[in-house]
């Protein structure tokens, strides 16, 4: 049986037998362990998950994909069973582990599917590794404005590692219940995604985890909102198939993100999920799956090499500064 495109055997990689069922593997990288999950086979197919998630997020639509592509689903350093050292949890350094995680596997392109930070990593994986990116799918994903939920900007604060063992405690669980329960009865966006903040606050177990938590989510905001943006940068998409995917009610990162990226991205889908809150594959996993898919039918892999990408960088044409770009061209 030939292997599916994108990766190969030998050397301790993937092998040309295609994974039917998701399998839960390891692989140590630069000393570490890295945990993933993969199934299926064909194109790859690579899914980062949010900050404080793991893997586990895309159980309701990795069975879909994997029966027409190669699936591959990463715990991001720090997160869920990969381990969780004193470490550089920047978005650079999530996309450089991404890199490092797929060359191990053999895997060479790839197209990459982010969830909120994964996909300001997703983003970032785009920006520093264009060759090794056929095409760019962002879901409810940060770096889109300094807008963020007001409770990730207080679990930037001091004690906010003690905050979040609150919800762990044995006494606290039925008022975070009854809480839940208010917030949803009211319908807030708020009350949508609390059981999915709630299943990711106690994904940390420990307080290892909790603080690869914090560290990860102070290098991308602080009380003021995310300081990280790709605005600047995302006239470099030009060329580079691009979806967007958002809840109209998302509570932490809001659907006005979706709007200003795709209105910045030159070519870019927005496909905004009517009444989906931050986890619009967890809301409706069958549309998702059928968005994705069709994005993925409908484009080609984006093609990249050097002297297109200096181009870009030298032109910085960006659809929002029409005559800067005119007035550069001139001269």
């Amino acid at each position: 049986m030939a292997a599916p495109r994108g990766y190969h055997g030998a050397g301790g990689r993937l092998g040309p037998v295609p994974v039917r069922a998701p399998e839960l593997r390891f692989r140590t990288v630069h000393g570490y362990r890295r945990a993933f999950r993969v199934a299926g086979s064909g194109s790859p197919l690579v899914l980062i998950h949010g900050i404080g998630d793991n893997s586990v997020t895309w159980e309701p639509v990795l069975d879909a994909l994997a029966r027409r592509y190669l699936v591959i689903a990463p715990d991001l350093l720090g997160h869920g069973l990969s381990d969780k050292p004193r470490a550089d949890y920047s978005v650079a350094a999530y996309a450089n582990g991404v890199r490092d995680l797929l060359g191990v596997l053999g895997v060479r392109r790839a197209t990459l599917v982010g969830h909120s930070l994964g996909g300001g990593v997703a983003m970032q994986f785009a920006y520093q590794f264009p060759e090794r990116t056929e095409r760019l799918v962002l879901v409810g994903s940060g770096g889109g404005g300094p807008e963020v939920s007001l409770l990730l900007r207080a679990l930037t604060l001091p004690g906010a590692e003690w905050a979040l063992r609150l919800p762990r405690l044995p006494t606290a669980r039925w008022q975070t219940r009854i809480a839940v329960s208010l917030l949803r009865a009211l319908d807030t966006p708020l009350g949508q995604d609390a059981p999915d903040l709630l299943r990711v606050v106690d994904a940390l177990p420990d307080a290892t985890a909790r603080a690869a938590f914090i560290r990860s989510l102070r290098s991308v905001v602080d009380w003021r909102g995310q300081v990280i943006t790709m605005l600047d940068r995302c006239y470099l998409t030009q060329g580079m198939p691009t979806l967007l995917v958002w809840g109209s009610r998302d509570a932490v990162v809001p659907v006005e993100h979706g709007r200003r990226a795709h209105k910045a991205m030159p070519g870019s889908r927005l496909e905004i999920f009517e009444g989906a809150g931050h986890f619009p594959f967890h809301t409706d996993p069958a549309r998702f799956v059928a968005t994705l898919e069709r994005f993925l039918e409908e484009t080609r892999p984006a093609t990249w090499n050097l002297e297109q990408w200096r181009q870009l960088l030298r032109s910085g044409t960006t659809p929002a500064d029409p005559d800067a770009a005119a007035e550069r061209s001139a001269t």
